[in-house]
């Protein structure tokens, strides 16, 4: 699913174990976890409540740094994030912004293509690590 930049796929783990399936990805291929951001416990520190909801950043500044060289505004957006997080109905799904669509934001226009088509293929290698069923 795409809708305004963001991917969305499901993942028939729960929210945890797709936490740790995403993790453990990331150590496989070597990119860096920066945080990892409980948006939950947050809310409940607030004394309020929230179902299930992670945050992930992650990235390589192999793969960044040269799109902030033409462009330092991506830096907005850069690392990478995936959120993963539990509907109301209970159902599991991993979301992150498409780098595509981070390029046209951020008018980079083709003279990044290589690094983008890597950024792309190592977003799904790790969605779909993470969220196999």
């Amino acid at each position: 699913m795409l809708d305004n930049g963001v991917i969305t796929v499901s993942s028939p783990h729960t929210v945890e174990e797709t936490v740790s399936r995403f993790e453990a990805a990331l150590k496989a291929h070597k990119v860096t976890l920066f945080a990892k951001i409980d948006h939950a416990a947050g809310a409940g520190e607030a004394g309020m409540t929230l179902r299930p909801t992670l945050l992930l950043i992650f990235g390589s500044p192999r793969t960044g740094t040269p799109l902030m060289q033409h462009n330092q505004e991506i830096g907005l957006d850069l690392p990478m994030k995936a959120l993963i997080w539990q509907d109301a109905d209970g159902k599991v799904w991993l979301s992150s912004n498409d780098p595509a669509w981070l390029v046209r934001r951020h008018r980079l226009g083709d003279a990044v293509e290589e690094t983008v088509a890597a950024l792309e293929n190592g977003l799904a290698v790790l969605t779909q690590e993470a969220s196999a069923g």
